[in-house]
Parts: C-alpha cells; sequence; structure tokens
C-alpha cells in the first residue's frame, strides 16, 4: 500500500509540494527581491536629499516628517487604489507604494544621522579647507552612516512584509503564492511562502548588518574592548 501523499492529505509540512513547486516558488521570491530592493534603493534615493533639505531648512522638517509619517498611516489596499489610475496594474504601483510607505523610516533616520555628527568635527573639516560637497561626502554621510543603516535595515524588513499586500495587483512576490492558496487553504503553499517571506527578512537584515560593519569598521574599534 502506498505512503498517503502529502498533497492530497493537505498536510502542513509537505516536501512533495517542494519538489514539484520549486520552480514556482523560485519565481515568487526573486520577483519579491526584486520589488523589496527597487522599493528601498529609490526610497534611499528620495530621503537622503530630503533630510539635507530639512537641516538646510529647518522650518520645513514638521511638513516634511509629518507629510511622511501621514502616508504611512494610509491602508495599502487604499493607497493601491489611489495609484492606480497613474500607474495601472503593473510593478511602478507596488514599488511607488512602498516607496512612499519607506519614507517615513528613512527620512528620519537619515535625518538624525546627519543631525548627530559633532558640530566640531564640521569645524574641523572646514578649517582645513572642505567645501560644502566635500564635507557631505567624505565627513557627514560617513559619520551619519550608523544611523542611516540602521534606517535601512528596518525600511528593508518592514518592505519584504508590504510586498506581500502587492499580490492584490498580482505584483507581490511571495504574497502571491499566498492569496492563491488561501481559497481553498493549501497549507504548504502559505507556509513555505510565509516562511520564505520571514527568512528573506531576516538574510536581508543580516547581510545589511555586515555591509555596515565593511562601510564603518571604525565602529567595530571603538565598541571592543580595550579599544579607544
Amino acid at each position: 500500500m502506498s505512503a498517503p501523499n502529502c498533497l492530497v492529505g493537505n498536510d502542513w509540512f509537505c516536501g512533495e509540494y517542494l519538489r514539484t513547486r520549486r520552480e514556482e516558488l523560485t519565481d515568487a521570491l526573486v520577483q519579491h527581491i526584486g520589488l523589496t530592493a527597487a522599493s528601498v534603493a529609490i526610497a534611499l534615493l528620495v530621503a537622503v536629499p530630503l533630510a539635507l533639505l530639512v537641516r538646510a531648512r529647518p522650518r520645513l522638517a514638521a511638513p516634511v516628517l509629518g507629510l511622511t509619517t501621514l502616508l504611512y498611516t494610509v491602508p495599502s489596499l487604499a493607497m493601491f487604489s489611489l495609484l492606480l489610475p497613474v500607474f495601472g496594474l503593473s510593478s511602478a504601483l507596488v514599488v511607488t507604494g512602498l516607496v512612499l510607505y519607506a519614507l517615513t523610516i528613512l527620512v528620519r533616520n537619515a535625518l538624525a544621522g546627519l543631525e548627530a555628527v559633532p558640530a566640531e568635527t564640521r569645524e574641523a573639516a572646514r578649517g582645513l579647507g572642505f567645501g560644502p560637497w566635500r564635507l557631505l561626502w567624505q565627513v557627514e554621510l560617513p559619520l551619519a552612516l550608523p544611523v542611516l543603516m540602521a534606517g535601512v535595515r528596518m525600511a528593508t524588513v518592514s518592505t519584504i512584509a508590504l510586498t506581500t499586500i502587492g499580490s492584490v495587483v498580482g505584483r507581490g512576490g511571495l504574497g502571491n503564492l499566498i492569496e492563491d492558496a488561501l481559497p481553498t487553504f493549501f497549507k504548504a503553499q502559505v507556509l513555505a511562502a510565509s516562511v520564505l517571506c520571514v527568512l528573506l527578512a531576516v538574510v536581508a537584515d543580516l547581510l545589511l548588518l555586515g555591509v555596515q560593519r565593511l562601510l564603518t569598521p571604525w565602529s567595530r574599534v571603538r565598541g571592543a574592548p580595550g579599544g579607544g
């Protein structure tokens, strides 16, 4: 008598599902990574200039930070509905929504990192002949990097979770598999997609932490026992 098929039995843990749907899982994972990476990268390119603008013009802090916070409170389904007439049913719709959500974290962290740079450090750099752009790239951004990277890590993990909502327009990566499985409550597919989503968030956070440590070697020296 043959062993019961876990697909027929609709088991949570099903090796047969992983074996037969490997390509489907891989495609969904790749799409999820692509949407997340594009969203965080674009949000970062927008957030840093906004933070610089707010630092240069403090009166803009309340409107800019208030707007990014307000955008974060908009339900994702409502956000996608508002963007739908502009972008249609496309990946651009999902990426734009995710960018708007990520700005809340990234703008605040970028601004906090820049404001944490000691004033005496800026003055010393100016005394050595550093112009505004050289001061920014060689002094301020490197010193702000730990706080900025902490924001990037939080935004990335948050975006990985939010990307699943894109399944409402067929662009949700692993979320597509979860939504497809819910009508029939296909347990193995729900579990596999959910676990992959969590693992992706953990791996992304660890990779970004590694990048942060590589880019800020002085922080390791400072935190080492007996370090100066």
